[in-house]
């Protein structure tokens, strides 16, 4: 009777969600090993849009946050999209959770608490569509500091890069030629399939350079093109999109590092690096800025202030204001080309045009004295055509 206790408790459904855990501070390096229902533990304050909109696409089960997902120095846009998602979000764990749970291990997530088994690992607040709300409606005084702190930042980048932003000084050559062509720039953001999914008539009939940021390239890639210039880290690309672009360009550091730049060298293509501290997405404007683009559309870039504050890109958005600046009129977003695009006049209704007006003047003369001695003479051209017609094939 003991054993049969003891297995009807081991057999019984635990409530919550249960997964395996994925554990890492560095929140970019999970997403090349999480899978559909892992229970993703991280250290992220301030939540981003990207890293949820990552989360959701790899459908995992659970996020536990070991800092406050909301800090309330801005409305960050991340939990939002997690909790709409129906993805249970849990918030201020504690750093001791990063090292209590080892990676690979089977967790179960219930009602703010981590569990191994029925032992509890840590403990934290649910976050819910209507606090997520109330701590929304408070971060958006923090926007006024942060705008304050961008500008300074803005300051300082350029300080630092007033060279390459103002006289293009480090920007490396391609063997692509981009001078007088438009540049299709395409970056993993919000909607970005979508977008580029819409482009398909503009890109079959100007036929762009296309330059893929990071796993943009393999968007691009997955749509069956083929990216003329990849920019970004090496590591998160496939081999297949690598082996197939035109040219990659590795972003480096400043010092001259170029992380990533051993897996090109493994897989023998070859690559050119940009040293800089703007982020990937910039140096692309950058690059087909300094090389003459006729016009550069972008795919996937952040375009309202919420997502231009987030808090995953607070350190390169000195880089995207001043890099917009100095690409100016010539950058487009996708949205934009899409509909005007599409807006154009097809050929079908210039035949239905065409088609229509035929047919009033057929109706004009019909109903006109005059129209019978029209009608007489085109169908007398109309027999004497035939005619010749016979006459020739014999």
């Amino acid at each position: 009777m003991k054993l049969s206790g003891v297995l009807s408790r081991n057999t019984e459904t635990l409530p919550g969600v249960t997964g395996v855990a994925r554990v890492n501070r560095r929140t970019r390096e999970l997403f090349r090993r999480v899978g559909p229902g892992d229970i993703v533990v991280l250290d992220h304050v301030d939540l981003d849009r990207a890293t949820a909109n990552s989360l959701v696409k790899a459908e995992v089960g659970g996020v536990v946050n070991a800092s406050p997902s909301i800090s309330g120095r801005f409305p960050n846009l991340g939990p939002e999209i997690l909790v709409g998602a129906g993805i249970p979000l849990v918030d201020g764990a504690g750093s001791d959770v990063l090292h209590s749970i080892k990676d690979g291990s089977k967790v179960r997530l219930h009602e703010g608490v981590l569990y191994s088994g029925e032992r509890e690992i840590a403990r934290g607040t649910v976050q819910t569509p209507e606090s997520v709300a109330d701590q929304m409606i408070e971060a958006k005084a923090g926007m006024t500091s942060q705008l304050e702190a961008f500008s300074a930042n803005t300051m300082e980048f350029l300080r630092r890069e007033r060279t390459l932003i103002l006289d293009g000084v480090g920007v490396p050559d391609l063997r692509v030629a981009m001078r007088d062509r438009h540049v299709v720039v395409v970056a993993a953001g919000t909607g970005h399939l979508r977008d580029l999914k819409r482009l398909k008539k503009y890109i079959g009939e100007h036929r762009p350079v296309l330059v893929g940021v990071d796993v943009g390239a393999d968007t691009l890639r997955e749509l069956g093109y083929t990216p003329d210039v990849i920019v970004g880290d090496p590591t998160g690309i496939t081999s297949e999109t690598l082996k197939g672009a035109g040219e990659v360009v590795v972003p480096a550091q400043p010092d001259g590092y170029a992380p990533g730049v051993e897996r090109i060298q493994d897989l023998g293509i070859g690559a050119v690096t940009f040293p800089s501290s703007a982020n990937p997405e910039d140096l692309a404007l950058l690059l087909a800025e300094s090389h003459g683009a006729g016009l550069v559309v972008t795919v996937g870039f952040q375009a309202t202030l919420q997502e231009f504050l987030d808090q995953g890109r607070s350190g390169s958005n000195p880089s995207t204001f001043l890099t917009r600046l100095k690409v100016g009129t010539k950058l487009v977003d996708a949205k934009a080309v899409a509909t005007l695009h599409h807006s154009r006049v097809s050929l079908a209704a210039v035949l239905l045009l065409v088609a229509a007006a035929l047919i009033a003047v057929i109706t004009a003369l019909a109903v006109s004295d005059v129209g019978g001695v029209y009608v007489d003479w085109a169908w007398n051209q109309w027999r004497g055509l035939l005619e010749w017609g016979r006459g020739w094939l014999q």
